[in-house]
C-alpha cells in the first residue's frame, strides 16, 4: 500500500573556496541576501481539476489517486508522473472499492502518468500485466520489487524519468529499502511503454533523481542518501553534459571538484557547512541568482512543514531552511481530524510559474491507515500552492 518514508545520511564539509568557484558569474558579483516569502497559498485550481478528474470518469484504468507528483513539460501538455496510484472508480460517497488482491476491484500500481493536454481532455496512462489489464508502466524482473518514480526531463521526442527500485525490508508499511535506479525513457506518442530502461550509477548508496534540472546542455542530478537512524535525508549533486542523461557523469566532491567516482559524492551542505538535511523528494530551480530547495522539514517525522532554503550555487551551501507553510490535511488537528494523516514529499513545477518571484509547489497526501485513502478516496491526492517571493 502507498506509504512512503522520509531518508537520512551523514555530514559534509565545503571549502569556501571551492563554493566560490561554483558561483554563477552574477551571483558572485551580488551580497545581496536571498530572498523573502510574501505569501504562500493553497492553488484552488489545480486542487479541484484533480478532484473532479479523478470522480468523474467511470472506467477501470482511470487514475483516482497519486503520489509523488512529479511533472515534466512535452509538446503534447503537461505530464504529470505518479508513483503509487490507485485507478478505477470512485463512488458516489467518496470511497472507492478495495483493491483487487483484497477483495476489491480497484486496480493499484506503482507508477503511472498523466497526461493533460494543452486542448482537449486529461488522460490516464499505465502499462499492462500479461492478463491485459492495466499494470505499472515500469516494474523490475524480479520478484517481490518495484519501482517508485523519481524526476522527469524533456528527452528528445520523449521524456526521461528516473526511477528507483524498492524491496520490503519488514512487515511493517514503512518497511521498504532502495535497492537501485534506472532511467526508462519514453517516446511521444507512445507512453504505455518504455522504449528503454537503463541502469543509473546506484553503488554508493545515493538514491538519484530526486531533482533534474537542466541548464544549457547540462543536467544537474540531485540524489538523497538514506541513513539507519534519525530524520530526513542527505543531498547530494551529480551533473551529466549532453541530452538526457546518457553522457558521462561527474559527481560533486567535498573539495568543490568535479570526480567521475561516484564514492565521491559529498552531502551538500546548509549554513556553516554542516551537511543539509531534507526530504527524500524535493526541487531545486534557479529563480534569477538563486536556487531555491523545496523541501519537507526533515527533523520532526512526519512533519507537515514544507520549508525553503537558498543558495547562490546548485551545490550550495543553502540557508537554513525555513517553514513557508505547513499542510492543514495532516495530524489530528487537521481538516481531516485524523492522526494518520500526513503530508510528504514537496516538490516545484517550474513551467507553471509566472516569473522569477512565483512558485508552483505540489505535496502529497496519505495515512498511515491504508483503510483510510480506501473509505475517503479525496485523502490520497496532490495538493498545490503558490509562493509569492521578494527579490
Amino acid at each position: 500500500m502507498p506509504n512512503r518514508r522520509p531518508a537520512v545520511s551523514r555530514m559534509l564539509l565545503v571549502a569556501a573556496a571551492a563554493v566560490c568557484a561554483f558561483l554563477p558569474p552574477q551571483a558572485a558579483r551580488g551580497a545581496v541576501g536571498p530572498p523573502g516569502v510574501v505569501s504562500a497559498r493553497p492553488l484552488a485550481a489545480l486542487d479541484g481539476a484533480f478532484g473532479a478528474y479523478a470522480d468523474r470518469v467511470r472506467d477501470p484504468g482511470h487514475w483516482t489517486g497519486g503520489d509523488s507528483t512529479y511533472s515534466v513539460p512535452t509538446p503534447a501538455g503537461e505530464l504529470w508522473v505518479f508513483s503509487d496510484t490507485f485507478l478505477g472508480t470512485v463512488r458516489a460517497d467518496g470511497s472507492r472499492s478495495p483493491v483487487t488482491g483484497e477483495g476489491g476491484t480497484t486496480p493499484f500500481v506503482h507508477n503511472s502518468f498523466v497526461l493533460w493536454p494543452r486542448s482537449g481532455a486529461p488522460r490516464t496512462v499505465t502499462g499492462r500485466d500479461r492478463a491485459g489489464r492495466p499494470g505499472s508502466l515500469v516494474s523490475p524482473q524480479a520478484p517481490g520489487e518495484w519501482y517508485w518514480a523519481r524526476a522527469g526531463i524533456p528527452d528528445g521526442r520523449g521524456v526521461a524519468v528516473v526511477y528507483a527500485r524498492y524491496a520490503r525490508s519488514g512487515t511493517g508499511p514503512l518497511d521498504v529499502a532502495w535497492r537501485g535506479s534506472v532511467v526508462a525513457r519514453f517516446r511521444e506518442g507512445r507512453l504505455s511503454r518504455p522504449e528503454s530502461v537503463t541502469p543509473l550509477p546506484s553503488s554508493a548508496g545515493i538514491s538519484w533523481g530526486a531533482w533534474l534540472a537542466r541548464e544549457g546542455d547540462r543536467t544537474y542530478v540531485y540524489g538523497t542518501e538514506a541513513a539507519p537512524s534519525g530524520g530526513g535525508a542527505y543531498l547530494h549533486l551529480a551533473r551529466v553534459d549532453g541530452p538526457g542523461l546518457r553522457g558521462s557523469w561527474r559527481y560533486r566532491a567535498a573539495d568543490g571538484s568535479w570526480s567521475r567516482e561516484e564514492s565521491r559524492a559529498a552531502r551538500l551542505a546548509g549554513p556553516g557547512g554542516a551537511a543539509l538535511r531534507v526530504s527524500d523528494e524535493l526541487s531545486v530551480v534557479r529563480h534569477g541568482a538563486w536556487y531555491t530547495l523545496v523541501t519537507q522539514r526533515a527533523d520532526v517525522p512526519f512533519s507537515a512543514e514544507l520549508r525553503l532554503a537558498w543558495s547562490r550555487s546548485p551545490g550550495g551551501p543553502f540557508t537554513a531552511p525555513r517553514t513557508v507553510y505547513t499542510a492543514p490535511e495532516a495530524g489530528p488537528g487537521g481538516s481531516y481530524r485524523n492522526p494518520n494523516v500526513l503530508a510528504y514529499n514537496p516538490h516545484e513545477h517550474p513551467e507553471l510559474e509566472r516569473g522569477t518571484d512565483d512558485l508552483v509547489v505540489s505535496y502529497n497526501v496519505n495515512s498511515l491507515v491504508p483503510r483510510d485513502v480506501i473509505d475517503r478516496a479525496s485523502v490520497y491526492r496532490p495538493r498545490f500552492l503558490r509562493i509569492r517571493t521578494s527579490r
